[in-house]
C-alpha cells in the first residue's frame, strides 16, 4: 500500500517556480531510478561551452511532470488515465545513459534499445513496486513514455511537454534567450481531434514559436561547435572503454547505460585507451576543427556513411596525415530534419499540419540546411596535417571550406558561449 508521505510536496523550481507533487508522483520521487537522474547532466558536455549549464535530468523530469499535470487539467482524462500519464512524464528519462544523449546511439548499437524503451526498468525494483501499489501497470506507463496511444503524444510527440520544458530550461541555464516560449499557453491550448494531439484554433503563431525556439537553440546550444567536438571526443572515449570489455568482468554497454556521470568519468579515467580523451575532457583541452564543411561540399556517400564507415575513414585520414589514429575524429551529423513541422493546428475548424499552414517552416528548413557542418577534429598541433588529408580522403569540395582553424581566431564562432 502507498506510504504515508505528506499529501502534497511543494518543490521550488528554477523555471516553473513551485511544483506540487503528490500521491504516486511523490512516492516515485524517492526511488533510486529517479534519484539517479540528479547525477545525469541534462546537456552533457554543453557546460564546456556555457559554464552554468549544469542542470540535471532530475529537475527536467519534474518540469515535464508539472507541464503534463497542467495539460491534463484541460484535457478529457479520467483519473486513472491521468495518473498513468503523470507517472510517465516523471519517469520518461529514467532510461537515459550518462551524459544524456551524448552516447545514446553508441550504446544502442550494442544493447538494441534507446532511452525511451524502459519496460524492464519500470517493471523491476522500487519503481515497479510503487506503480503496482497505486494500481498502475508498469507496461502501461512504459508504453506512454514510448509515445504510444492517445496520451502518449503528450509525453513523446511533436507537441510533447518534454520539448516544452527542455527548451525553456536549457535557455534559462545557458543564458541563451532563444528557447523562451509561452509554455503556459501551449499546454492550455492542447486538445484532441480524432485522437490526434493538436493546438486549438488561433494558435499557428504559438506552434511557430516552438519551431523557431528549437531552430535557434540548435546552432547556439545543442550543436555549438565546441559542444560537438567534446561530445564526439566523449563518444570515442566510451567506445574505447567498451572495446576493452573482456566479458563478464568487463564494462559492458548495459552496465554503462546504468551508470551516472561521475561513475562513467571514473571508468574512462581508469581505462588506458579511453583516458587519452578523458583527460582532455577533464581539463577542457579539446580537439580543434581541422575541417568544417557545408552539406553541399560533402559527397553523399560521406553524409550517409554508417558508423563503421566513419571509423574506417578516420583511419584513412590518420594514415594520410601520418598521425596516431586517436588524433583524428570525424563528426558527420544526420541530415537536417524538423519533426516539429508535422505538428497539427486547428485553422478555421480544420486540422492542418503546421508545414502546410506556416511559410516559416520552409525558411527554417533552409536555414537548418545552411547550418549543417561536417567536422574533422584533431589536437591543436595536428590540425595542419589532418585538414588537407581529410579533404583528400573524404573528397570534399574545398571551396568555402574551413581547413584548420587560424590559431587564436577560430572561424564561424557562435554568437554566444565560450568559443575557444
Amino acid at each position: 500500500m502507498p506510504t504515508n508521505h505528506p499529501v502534497v510536496k511543494t518543490i521550488k523550481d528554477s523555471v516553473h517556480d513551485h511544483i506540487d507533487v503528490q500521491g504516486l508522483a511523490r512516492e516515485l520521487l524517492d526511488t533510486p531510478a529517479l534519484q539517479r537522474l540528479r547525477r545525469i547532466s541534462q546537456l552533457g558536455t554543453v557546460s564546456l561551452v556555457y559554464p552554468s549549464a549544469n542542470h540535471t535530468r532530475f529537475e527536467h523530469s519534474l518540469g515535464v511532470y508539472h507541464l503534463a499535470d497542467r495539460a491534463l487539467a484541460h484535457l478529457p482524462a479520467v483519473q486513472r488515465r491521468a495518473k498513468r500519464v503523470r507517472a510517465a512524464a516523471l519517469l520518461h528519462d529514467v532510461g537515459h545513459a550518462p551524459f544524456s544523449h551524448n552516447v545514446e546511439e553508441l550504446l544502442a548499437r550494442r544493447t538494441g534499445s534507446y532511452h525511451d524503451e524502459v519496460h524492464d526498468r519500470l517493471d523491476a525494483g522500487e519503481v515497479g513496486a510503487v506503480l503496482r501499489d497505486y494500481d498502475v501497470g508498469p507496461d502501461e506507463v512504459a508504453d506512454l513514455i514510448a509515445g504510444e496511444g492517445r496520451y502518449g503524444q503528450l509525453v513523446s510527440g511533436e507537441l510533447d511537454v518534454d520539448r516544452m520544458d527542455y527548451l525553456v530550461r536549457d535557455a534559462h541555464h545557458t543564458g541563451v534567450p532563444y528557447g523562451t516560449i509561452d509554455h503556459s499557453r501551449l499546454v492550455r491550448e492542447l486538445t484532441f481531434r480524432n485522437d490526434r494531439l493538436v493546438l486549438g484554433e488561433g494558435n499557428v503563431q504559438t506552434a511557430e514559436s516552438l519551431l523557431i525556439a528549437r531552430a535557434l537553440m540548435n546552432p547556439t546550444v545543442y550543436r555549438h561547435h565546441v559542444a560537438r567536438i567534446s561530445k564526439t571526443m566523449l563518444r570515442r572515449a566510451v567506445e574505447a572503454l567498451l572495446e576493452e570489455d573482456d566479458g563478464d568482468d568487463g564494462v559492458g554497454a548495459e552496465r554503462v547505460t546504468r551508470m551516472d556521470d561521475p561513475q562513467l568519468r571514473v571508468a574512462l579515467r581508469d581505462c588506458e585507451p579511453a583516458a587519452v580523451y578523458a583527460r582532455r575532457l577533464d581539463d577542457r583541452d579539446l580537439y580543434k576543427r581541422a575541417v568544417w564543411a557545408e552539406l553541399d561540399d560533402v559527397p553523399d556517400s560521406v553524409v550517409d556513411a554508417d558508423h563503421e564507415t566513419v571509423r574506417e575513414l578516420e583511419g584513412q585520414i590518420a594514415r594520410r596525415a601520418n598521425v596516431p589514429a586517436e588524433a583524428v575524429v570525424l563528426d558527420v551529423p544526420e541530415r537536417p530534419s524538423m519533426p516539429e513541422s508535422s505538428s497539427r493546428v486547428v485553422v478555421n475548424g480544420e486540422v492542418r499540419p503546421l508545414a502546410a499552414q506556416s511559410p516559416l517552416v520552409e525558411a527554417l528548413r533552409s536555414a537548418q540546411r545552411s547550418q549543417w557542418r561536417l567536422g574533422v577534429y584533431a589536437p591543436r598541433n595536428r590540425t595542419d596535417a589532418v585538414g588537407p588529408a581529410a579533404v583528400d580522403v573524404l573528397g570534399i569540395d574545398v571551396e568555402d571550406v574551413l581547413v584548420t582553424e587560424i590559431r587564436g581566431h577560430p572561424a564561424t564562432l557562435s554568437e554566444f558561449g565560450d568559443g575557444e
